[in-house]
């Protein structure tokens, strides 16, 4: 039997439910925070809306929180497809720490520099998705203010995706 993957979600998949739908053996191991990176909204999706990134700054002043799950290898080919592996999103291995100091390597995905877009914005049902794991998660007020809560989002012109997207996850 292979080790579990470790992965850090700072996106959507905080919302345990919306990565249990994607991932059924995904388990919470808490949260941790990425150093030198900054939250941003500017992937460029398949649905030309923007996705979360952690985008690469270098800076000690800039940090992705977001939570650490443990996924049976077995399941991460259904990870890999559902962040769209070859389209937009590249898996790294980074250090994150974690709530007790301690520093592990995860598992995440960084946008390419192709498809970064600085001027989009995320759709309703996807933010929503961000909100609700970073609360889910207790990532702390001043963080989801600043990185969350104050970025723009417009509904989805494609009702029926919206709906879709909502209808996998009841917990919204």
């Amino acid at each position: 039997m292979e080790d579990p993957v470790i992965y850090f979600a700072y996106g959507s998949n905080m919302c345990t439910a919306r990565l249990l739908y994607r991932v059924p053996g995904a388990a919470i191991a808490g949260s941790a925070t990425l150093e030198g990176y900054r939250l941003r909204f500017h992937k460029r999706s398949k649905d030309k809306s923007g996705k979360c990134n952690a985008d690469f700054t270098g800076s000690a002043d800039d940090r992705v929180l977001g939570v650490l799950f443990t996924l049976p290898a077995a399941e991460l080919g259904k990870l890999h497809s559902a962040e769209g592996r070859g389209y937009g999103y590249d898996d790294h291995s980074l250090e994150v720490q974690m709530a007790d100091g301690a520093t592990v390597k995860a598992l995440t995905y960084l946008a390419a520099t192709t498809h970064i877009d600085d001027s989009l914005a995320p759709y309703g049902w996807y933010w929503d998705f961000v909100d609700a794991g970073a609360r889910e998660h207790g990532l702390p007020a001043m963080y989801r203010e600043a990185h969350i809560d104050s970025v723009q989002h417009h509904p989805d012109p494609d009702a029926k995706r919206d709906r879709d997207e909502r209808a996998k996850v009841r917990t919204l």
